[in-house]
């Protein structure tokens, strides 16, 4: 009898959760005869969001750059405007401002959260500086009560960047729900999804009309939908920032899970968490932290690796099929940041944090057994 091979089961860094009633939501679509947006599962989810996250309003957009976009248009930022924000993070939290002519304005993250620190803010404020833009990295937040202060001080506006961050909270409060404007991702990397998505959350109601103007390729379509003007026309800038209603059907039956997904995957973070808890006794890791004013929903799960290995715990994990990744390339060091942004405070955290740290496995697929395979690989590789 020929000898069967055995392939090693691969644990993939992440797997989108889908279930039978995302399928279902857009089967439904073929008897509501409307795909296109801002239809029936498009308000579902919209409700659902305010009545979770609490913010006054909540739009639906094909993308949380998208939603970063109309931040950036409605703050009317132009040539000149500074924007102060951590350089460790994604490229559409700088870029959406550098489009309509602003400048982004790093300043260094707490090495605690790996968020932008409240201390580096003050002293990044010129004459020209617009707005503050946080980002509550994987799922954590940052310390808001320090940051508003400032910006109410220096009457800034507040952006949350929560693309990673939904279910989270900050002393009790949702995040998205905080700052002025906040946008949400529902990319398939994050925890609800719908392939590709976002949210433009709305918490001072001045923005509200404007952004669903907009949001409708700057037309005045909200209005003539509700039959408060006879025509809709052109009045302000725009674009296609809607969300299409198959999109939206899928999202809401994640959002239907919602909460069991978060749970879950708190569940995977805490088991990685203790079980990992000696390699950092030892110094050779230091893992995740959250503070304690910190509701988190376990969107990541990273460590960071000392003594220059990274590499070769990539190498070594991947040997044993177990795919592990680093993060963001810090955007005062990219080619374009270097020529087309400021940096006004030393960058020690933001760098080191670039160089060291790796993202393990994280998604409702995983098992107690995967996890275990996964620290005791990083056991074997430190020989610890």
């Amino acid at each position: 009898m020929r000898s069967k091979m055995i392939k090693k089961r691969k644990i993939s860094f992440n797997s989108p959760y889908c279930g039978k009633k995302e399928i279902e939501n857009i089967k439904k679509l073929s008897s509501l005869r409307y795909y296109s947006g801002n239809g029936y599962f498009t308000k579902k989810c919209s409700g659902w969001i305010t009545k979770n996250i609490k913010c006054k309003e909540a739009l639906l957009v094909h993308s949380c750059t998208a939603a970063l976009e109309m931040c950036a248009i409605l703050l009317d930022i132009k040539k000149g405007d500074e924007i102060i924000m951590p350089s460790y993070t994604f490229v559409s939290t700088a870029n959406a401002f550098a489009m309509r002519g602003g400048i982004p304005v790093f300043v260094d993250i707490d090495p605690l959260t790996l968020n932008i620190d409240p201390k580096n803010i003050k002293n990044a404020i010129s004459k020209n500086t617009k707005a503050i833009v946080v980002v509550h990295y994987g799922g954590v937040s940052c310390d808001m009560d320090p940051i508003l202060e400032i910006a109410k001080t220096y009457k800034l506006y507040v952006i949350e960047d929560a693309a990673q961050a939904i279910l989270s909270t900050y002393k009790g409060r949702p995040l998205g729900s905080i700052g002025d404007l906040a946008t949400l991702s529902f990319h398939e990397t994050k925890n609800v999804h719908c392939g590709e998505g976002g949210a433009l959350l709305i918490n001072n109601p001045k923005f509200i009309r404007r952004a669903k103007i907009i949001r409708d390729k700057g037309t005045n379509r909200d209005l003539f939908n509700k039959n408060m003007v006879k025509k809709y026309t052109w009045v302000d800038l725009g674009s296609s920032y809607m969300l299409s209603e198959i999109n939206a059907a899928f999202l809401y039956a994640q959002f239907q899970k919602a909460k069991k997904i978060t749970t879950q995957r708190k569940s995977i973070f805490n088991l990685y968490h203790k079980q990992l808890k000696i390699l950092e006794q030892k110094g050779l890791i230091i893992r995740a932290k959250i503070p304690s004013y910190s509701g988190f929903n376990g969107h990541i799960y990273y460590i960071q690796i000392l003594k220059k290995k990274r590499l070769d715990l990539i190498k070594y994990l991947n040997n044993k099929s177990i795919m592990s990744v680093f993060h963001y390339i810090p955007l005062h060091s990219s080619s374009f940041g270097k020529k087309n942004t400021i940096t006004r405070s030393k960058m020690n955290y933001t760098n080191a944090t670039s160089n060291h740290l790796l993202r393990l496995p994280m998604h409702t697929n995983m098992s107690n057994r995967d996890i275990k395979k996964v620290t005791i690989a990083i056991f074997n590789f430190f020989d610890a």
